[in-house]
């Protein structure tokens, strides 16, 4: 008895691109946001970060992205992924970004 071939689609797990109005972080800072997804790679800018995230929040009714190789919050959504979709206020506390 032969097994069937599996099929690319049994077994494959696409993402789904991340799709939003880009914004600058600063339009964004102490204002609540729902955070619904995020994506990190490597970034073009190596002398500030290896990484950089692209995260993808609702506010005020609309879907929009921010991009940030804030090593802070990239740690903190890595760390709480499994409760995403939350809410949250992206803060600047000296020079560095973090989720509160």
């Amino acid at each position: 008895m032969s097994d069937a071939p599996k099929r690319f689609s049994d077994f494959a797990e696409e993402t789904t691109p991340l799709d939003g109005d880009k914004v600058k972080i600063d339009v964004i800072l102490n204002r609540e946001i729902m955070v619904t997804g995020f994506k990190i790679s490597s970034s073009k800018y190596k002398e500030n970060s290896q990484r950089c995230m692209t995260l993808q929040f609702e506010m005020e009714e609309a879907r929009r992205v921010i991009f940030t190789g804030s090593s802070v919050m990239i740690e903190q959504v890595e760390r709480y992924k499994n409760h995403i979709p939350f809410l949250t206020v992206i803060k600047k506390v000296d020079r560095y970004y973090t989720l509160s």
